[in-house]
């Protein structure tokens, strides 16, 4: 077997980020040579170790054994850095995806915090709502709403987040307060585009007032919490996010509310990378830090939480 180790790290690159380009950009190198290695490598494998995939390539079986070969050579390699101390092995670049609010207000916090006792470490986060992938090269973690259904992956539950109808008071002093369910049909919604919407449990609004009539809609949940403190209608918020804001005053929280859990979602060989590990505990220490927030109870709000 002519296998080259250099051919093993381009693998590890192209996996890390499911294209090419973006391989070829990290290591300095163009599409062409990205492609002749993985040739070369699956020539000397006598398999294919990619195949294509929805926005880019998937490992296989076989790539995926060359990989975790990969990452023992990028591992020795590391090793052989500054003579006398040993190495951080929490290292390197971690990508996921997590929807807007959780990314603000748990993962950034989170990661900074692990950033400073790990300065190698690079997080990458792309906000976006949705269900899990069944197909997540490239992708080291994904937070969705809802329990995933997924193949050839691991999902824990990270913990639960309440959502409930806020108004601001510049709006309730003109339009007046609903006291009941029913008033709410004489309110817009500001809320996800329906017809966007791709998960099942975020559906609550339209199913607890469905004739409540959409008024501003986004697929972007701070434009939620902005348009209704511009007064363009009642939202649905997180109440981790509504509760922040003073000029916003929550409606009939006995009555309307839901409560959704955050699942966190990984390939089955993503927790091998001391990198990854690190962020998954980081997540699921802070979640547990804003349990309270996340719950919607008011008197345990960060001290940092603003109006």
């Amino acid at each position: 077997m002519d296998m080259k180790p250099n051919d093993l790290l381009v693998l590890l690159t192209v996996s890390r980020s499911a294209k090419f380009t973006t391989a070829a950009a990290t290591l300095g190198l163009n599409h062409t040579t990205i492609s002749r290695r993985i040739a070369a490598l699956e020539k000397a494998l006598g398999g294919r170790v990619l195949s294509r995939a929805s926005g880019g390539w998937e490992l296989t079986e076989l790539g995926e054994e060359a990989v975790r070969v990969a990452e023992q050579v990028e591992d020795a390699v590391r090793s052989l850095g500054e003579p006398g101390r040993a190495p951080d092995p929490i290292t390197g670049v971690v990508r996921m995806t997590a929807t807007d609010g959780f990314s603000a207000y748990v993962a950034a916090p989170a990661v900074a915090k692990l950033r400073s006792r790990h300065p190698g470490l690079s997080v990458e986060i792309v906000t976006v709502t949705r269900q899990a992938l069944q197909q997540r090269s490239g992708l080291d973690i994904e937070v969705v709403v809802g329990e995933p259904q997924v193949h050839r992956a691991q999902a824990f539950k990270l913990g639960d987040y309440e959502l409930g109808m806020y108004a601001s008071k510049d709006y309730l002093a003109e339009q007046g307060t609903p006291a009941t369910v029913e008033e709410l049909a004489d309110h817009r919604l500001v809320y996800f585009v329906d017809s966007m919407l791709q998960v099942d449990d975020l559906d609550a609004p339209r199913r607890l007032v469905p004739t409540m009539k959409d008024g501003v809609s986004s697929t972007n949940v701070f434009v939620h919490v902005e348009a209704t403190r511009a007064s363009a209608g009642i939202g649905f918020l997180p109440c981790f996010m509504g509760d922040l804001h003073a000029d916003l005053v929550r409606l009939l929280p006995e009555t309307l509310s839901e409560r959704l859990p955050y699942w966190m979602v990984l390939r089955p060989d993503s927790m091998r990378r001391p990198a990854v590990a690190a962020v998954v505990q980081a997540l699921r220490d802070q979640t547990v830090v804003h349990e309270k927030a996340l719950l919607g109870e008011r008197d345990t709000q960060p001290a940092s939480s603003r109006s």
